[in-house]
């Protein structure tokens, strides 16, 4: 029988791609969302120095006084930055720009593609991490990707969209020989999906013809209560239950577990 996550340690995920506009912020909140909606216990770590993913779940610029940058400055342990989401049983370590300067602090510290890793190694009582990386492949993505077994990529629904993947999964590979030899791609979401738009349907036949099983079966679709969702700082899921949107991420939600469940046997 497969075990229970929790059991084994959380799973890790990283939501990752270098190219901004994508839906990675989008994709981390509400896939978080959606799995504390299937009662799984998730922790949300926002490395993106705009801190978006900590505004889209409600917490303000004033309540962030721990931050994932005194977690890699090894100022405040993970246990002391999380803090309660607008979401039952999704948590998060919030973000601040403050961020945007440990490329260069960091630039002296040997160990500095290490750090989130060694403060996530003691976290327990989840099933799942995400990590929301920057739009770029700097220092602290390298630390999400060494930190995590998995990377999922969200990949918008657009021209020269498949382009970008292979600077990232050089990237990938870099990690797999220097420092994280486990580390995998979880799958690859395509986002702001139009269905009746020719585009849409020829990025999907592409990524599925190059990329096979790797590319999930739910595809997440353009839609405007998604892009409305973290103006009021709320999940779509919260916002409007029964959107497309919503229902697009409990389903990719349900291929995570379901995934997660065959790794696990």
């Amino acid at each position: 029988m497969p075990l229970d996550i929790a059991e084994a340690g959380p799973k890790i995920i990283a939501i990752a791609n270098q190219k901004g506009g994508v839906g990675k912020t989008t994709t981390t909140i509400n896939l978080g969302a959606a799995l504390a909606e299937l009662k799984k216990r998730v922790l949300l770590i926002d490395l993106d120095p705009q801190g978006n993913a900590s505004t889209g779940l409600g917490v303000a610029t004033d309540q962030r006084d721990i931050t994932t940058y005194d977690v890699l400055s090894g100022d405040s342990t993970v246990l002391e930055a999380t803090q309660p989401t607008n979401v039952a049983g999704l948590m998060i370590v919030p973000a601040t720009t403050d961020l945007s300067s440990a490329d260069m602090e960091l630039l002296d510290n040997k160990k500095r593609s290490f750090l989130l890793r060694n403060a996530l190694q003691s976290v327990t009582g989840y099933d799942y991490i995400l990590i929301d990386c920057p739009p770029s492949l700097n220092i602290l993505t390298v630390n999400a990707m060494v930190a995590a077994h998995s990377i999922l990529v969200p990949l918008q629904s657009e021209f020269f969209a498949l382009e970008g993947l292979s600077q990232l999964i050089l990237t990938v590979r870099d990690v797999r020989q220097s420092a994280n030899p486990d580390l995998r791609i979880e799958g690859i979401v395509l986002t702001m999906y139009d269905g009746r738009n020719n585009l849409s349907l020829q990025v999907e036949q592409d990524a599925r013809d190059n990329m096979g099983d790797m590319v999930f079966k739910t595809v997440i679709p353009r839609n405007v209560r998604l892009s409305e969702a973290p103006s009021f700082a709320m999940p779509v899921l919260t916002y409007d239950s029964s959107s497309k949107g919503s229902i697009a991420y409990r389903a990719l939600a349900r291929e995570v577990i379901k995934k997660s469940k065959k790794q696990r046997v």
